[in-house]
């Protein structure tokens, strides 16, 4: 233990941070300046009372400054309370002197303090003392403290609004002064200083190959080069948030032995005119000077969105100037080889399409959300400092967080433990991840605090057995996981589904969607006769699904093979719609027509099984969760997207027979 605390003494480092000691400072003048006088302020009297004074015996001394004519009287200690009620508030001062009174030019101090003293006695007479005040030095410091006090207040205000616009400190560019506002903010990654690799990024098998190509050209460009290829000038990086894009890049930092600069592209947007451009061509300067390197900028749409062709309200010219140097910088009239520009974002449908073009960004690598076989990966990563109970499946969780991106599965892992502790459990077990993953997914659960009357549980659990019976029953519908009618969040009850991780869906798959979403409201329609506010959520995205059947992908009989997806965003700034009013109330009909279909279907199925409905129902109220084993013992096994479409197809050959 002495040995402990001998090598903390060894490495402890005394720093000392000057802003703290500026305010200590002004603090302490500024009480000084409040406190040091409490004791009350020496009180002036005329000669007269001087005189008196003096007579009563009770002056101890005086003192008389020639040049400023003002005498300043010493009263004797044991005679102070007498003259209390001359102070304002009775506060005599604590110090001498007590009195001071002032005379004109003619008065001759040693002649009348002698004719006073010659009429008292021995014990009551007062020492007098004359001197001569020297103000010069007073007199520069009047001239001198307001002016250093301006200065000191401007380099300060200085200071502080460097520190705000991102200068000091180790960064490259960073600002002493508010002359090198625009010098660039970026980072200059140290080798020894990063430590991820791509051994620490999970998954992204596609994304983590074209990244490591990139370094590796940089290690080895003669491998390259010697067959004529050229070094590509960017990459970016695009996908949903989460999904490790800037893990990627710290990666790339830790890979490579070259230089690496990191800037945010919220960076490059200043209130001054010209600082983004400005930041822009001194970060590539540094760049040059130490090439090859790599330029990182994380979040781009900041500064990279498309120009408008409005000159009006929507545009901004600082940012477009900045987007303007950025992509001079990137592959204009001068070199810029040995710079390779990484970036990330998850909005590059409003990326200028300068800037998306080959020769600026050559490469877009897509970041995916993890898909089963990435989340185990992904997992094995964040799990490594949990102590884990001894029948954990990592596999068994990958299934059940489907749609889940690296840091959802992060946090899943930091809730596991906390609820564990929460729990007071030895190890983090299998339930505490489920129980993690309910409250990321649901919210915090409100068993105790949320009071329902019977009816209102009873119309949530039917609401609940609606949505799990339409989705067992259904072969496009997800599997149902768990139901549970315990509040979580907003929600007053929830119904887990597995989404099998589809890229493509077809028609059925839609519409069997949409009858698993308005299971809910129709059964509350089954039970209490008319539906309630409970399916907002649900008719929500129900209306998106169906309005996207029509105007995106084409599946409607009457309004055609047509599509109004904008995928470039330019249409945001544009006040009219791609279609006619006619076309227009032609969908919202075909989009009312699929609704109402997905609704009586929805209650024939119902319908045709309410006994199992009912059943699911009662052992909802009963028990609050069900799993899907208890739901496959009262409905059978769920039949699954594959038998559907070998029973359409059978069904297509009958016909043909026919």
């Amino acid at each position: 233990m002495a040995d402990n605390n001998n090598n903390r003494r060894k490495g402890f480092s005394f720093t000392v941070n000057l802003s703290w000691v500026f305010y200590i400072l002004l603090a302490g003048g500024l009480l000084w300046m409040l406190f040091s006088n409490r004791g009350g302020e020496p009180e002036k009297i005329e000669w007269a009372e001087v005189q008196s004074m003096a007579r009563s015996g009770d002056i101890d001394a005086l003192t008389f400054v020639r040049n400023d004519f003002r005498g300043e009287i010493k009263v004797r200690p044991e005679r102070l309370a007498k003259y209390s009620d001359h102070f304002p508030g009775g506060l005599v001062p604590r110090k001498a002197p007590h009195f001071y009174f002032l005379t004109s030019t003619k008065f001759d101090p040693e002649t009348e303090f002698a004719a006073l003293n010659s009429e008292l006695s021995p014990g009551d007479q007062f020492k007098v003392i004359m001197k001569q005040d020297d103000k010069s030095w007073t007199g520069i410091l009047e001239w001198l403290i307001w002016p250093l006090l301006m200065i000191l207040m401007w380099v300060w205000m200085f200071r502080g609004l460097n520190r705000s616009m991102g200068g000091g400190g180790g960064a490259p560019g960073g600002m002493g002064n508010p002359f090198n506002v625009g010098k660039s903010t970026g980072k200059l990654a140290d080798k020894n200083e990063v430590k991820v690799t791509f051994k620490d990024v999970a998954g992204l098998y596609g994304a983590k190959e074209e990244v490591m190509e990139i370094v590796d050209f940089l290690k080895n460009p003669a491998k390259y080069t010697a067959l004529g290829g050229k070094i590509p000038k960017g990459a970016l990086l695009v996908g949903p948030p989460g999904t490790g894009k800037t893990l990627l890049a710290k990666a790339v930092a830790g890979e490579a032995n070259v230089p690496f600069f990191s800037i945010s592209g919220s960076d490059f947007v200043e209130m001054f005119v010209g600082v983004g451009a400005s930041r822009v061509r001194d970060l590539f300067r540094q760049a040059k000077e130490k090439a090859p390197c790599i330029v990182f900028i994380d979040e781009i749409d900041a500064v990279g969105r498309a120009r408008s062709k409005n000159g009006g309200f929507s545009s901004n010219d600082e940012r477009e100037n900045t987007l303007n140097q950025l992509l001079t910088e990137m592959d204009g009239f001068g070199t810029n080889s040995g710079v390779i520009v990484l970036a990330a974002t998850n909005r590059s449908d409003i990326l200028d399409s300068a800037l998306m073009r080959a020769g600026r960004f050559d490469r877009q690598i897509h970041v995916e959300l993890p898909e089963l076989k990435e989340r185990e990966e992904i997992f094995k990563v964040h799990i490594k400092n949990l102590h884990l109970a001894s029948n954990f499946d990592i596999s068994f969780m990958a299934k059940h967080t489907p749609g889940f991106s690296g840091a959802d599965i992060a946090n899943v892992c930091n809730e596991a433990a906390l609820t564990a502790a929460r729990k007071n459990h030895p190890a983090v077990m299998q339930e505490d991840f489920l129980e993690a993953v309910d409250r990321i997914v649901g919210g915090l659960e409100r068993k105790e605090s949320t009071i329902m009357s019977p009816a209102e549980k009873r119309t949530t659990a039917y609401h609940e057995a609606g949505h799990a019976l339409v989705g067992w029953l259904l072969p496009f519908a997800d599997p149902v996981f768990k139901v549970s009618i315990i509040p979580r969040g907003n929600a007053l009850g929830l119904t887990w589904y597995l989404p099998e991780e589809r890229k493509n869906l077809s028609r059925s798959c839609m519409l069997d969607k949409m009858c698993a979403l308005i299971g809910g409201r129709v059964a509350e329609e089954v039970i209490n006769g008319e539906p309630s506010t409970g399916a907002l959520n649900d008719l929500e995205r129900m209306t998106g699904m169906a309005y996207a059947m029509v105007q995106y992908y084409g599946m409607s009989d009457k309004v055609g093979q047509l599509s109004f997806y904008d995928s470039s965003g330019a249409r945001g700034y544009e006040l009219t719609k791609p279609y006619s009013e006619k076309t227009a109330e032609l969908m919202d009909k075909e989009v009312q027509g699929i609704v109402k279909s997905v609704h009586d279907r929805t209650l024939d199925l119902i319908n045709a099984h309410k006994n199992a409905f009912m059943e699911i129902g009662a052992m909802l109220l009963e028990k609050e969760v069900i799993f899907a084993e208890d739901i496959e013992k009262i409905l059978g096994p769920k039949v699954g997207a594959e038998v559907a479409v070998e029973e359409d197809n059978t069904q297509e050959e009958q016909d043909k027979d026919e």
